[in-house]
């Protein structure tokens, strides 16, 4: 029996009414311009998707996914799935695991916003960390596949796979920062004391390393597809965040899934379960076969810094989400979830603070 967040998000539902569009326009669109598309084809909504709608397009000539900005007032930068477009095509040019990419429009006269369209991978979702059913033997191999995969993502020369303008290497955490904080005041719905304090403790305490990679910005285990029989990762989807940044920003949000509190929405935490039975890694052993693999020997000094970041940068998505409730764009109707989220990921983003030394 699958969890509640297995519930949630998996599978596909009728096109909501605010994320409907012309199908037979769009159906025209693609068979003029994705070669050996032929209809007669169907439209469904995916369950999960909180930011940008994302839809499963059944087709004669086989199953497609279309990702659209939704339609509506946006906060600027939000959504951008122009972006995912381009860097999934670059990793797809030197065989990452990402769906191959077919198709970019940028004319809002198809769908009323800018969409693209990438192939359907059939595989296996997790939407639960301890990976329920599975042996112990096939857990750890899970995780290590998981953790070679975004190893291998940061070691790419970016500039060679067409990215040098992706993204503005140096002073990363700063812009961050910045960026996620006019955001979370944007759409601020709730007076969080904690969140208050992140974002005036934070900006002065960003450790004196300028490392740049292409990140994938939300780097968890239910934003990847595994091959439907073996431990390991064929896709890895859901790219609007990623940018030229710094991969150890990226590397200890993926941490999170050991230090994760209860909350309402978002990816149910590893703490406190009996991870050496499930035979799945602690997060002392993650980190390690992480650094083995891109040669930091020395570990990862200020991981509080990066703890204390995750966790504010995740609280202002959430509260983005929130925000969009308000305004009536939210892409799920579990979306109102994310503003009880808010707190008590800031309240444990302000314990790491406090525990912090400050960078030299």
């Amino acid at each position: 029996m699958g969890s509640r967040r297995h519930e949630q998000n998996t599978g596909t539902r009728d096109v909501s009414e605010a994320h409907r569009f012309d199908e037979q326009r769009l159906f025209a669109y693609l068979a003029e311009h994705i070669d050996g598309f032929d209809g007669p084809s169907s439209v469904r909504q995916f369950k999960g998707g909180q930011s940008n709608p994302t839809y499963r397009i059944d087709a004669a000539s086989g199953r497609y996914v279309l990702r659209r900005k939704p339609p509506g007032k946006l906060l600027k930068s939000a959504h951008a799935v122009d972006r995912e477009f381009r860097v999934i095509s670059a990793l797809h040019s030197v065989d990452f695991p990402v769906p191959r990419p077919l198709l970019l429009c940028e004319d809002d006269a198809v769908i009323g916003t800018t969409f693209f369209v990438m192939e359907f991978v059939e595989g296996r979702i997790f939407w639960d960390l301890d990976l329920p059913g599975l042996e112990p033997a096939e857990r750890t191999a899970i995780y290590d596949n998981v953790n070679a995969t975004i190893a291998r993502l940061h070691s790419f020369d970016y500039q060679t796979l067409g990215l040098g303008d992706f993204g503005k290497p140096g002073n990363y955490f700063a812009r961050q920062i910045s960026r996620w904080s006019g955001q979370y005041r944007a759409s601020e719905t709730q007076s969080v004391e904690s969140m208050d304090a992140l974002l005036e403790w934070l900006p002065d305490n960003i450790p004196d390393d300028d490392s740049a990679s292409i990140v994938h910005g939300d780097y968890r285990l239910d934003n990847m597809i595994l091959h439907p029989t073996e431990p390991r990762v064929i896709a890895v989807l859901d790219w609007e965040l990623s940018t030229i940044g710094h991969p150890l920003a990226d590397f200890t949000y993926h941490l999170m899934s050991w230090q994760m509190p209860k909350i309402s929405m978002g990816s149910i935490g590893l703490s406190g379960l009996p991870l050496e039975d499930l035979g799945i890694p602690d997060e002392d052993q993650y980190l390690e076969w992480y650094c083995g693999r891109t040669g930091r020997a020395d570990g990862i000094p200020y991981r509080n810094f990066y703890s204390a970041f995750n966790l504010f940068r995740l609280a202002a998505i959430l509260q983005g989400i929130a925000g969009r409730v308000r305004d009536g764009t939210a892409a799920s109707a579990h979306a109102a979830q994310a503003e009880e989220s808010v707190r008590p990921l800031a309240d444990l983003g302000w314990r790491f603070a406090s525990a912090s030394r400050r960078p030299r």
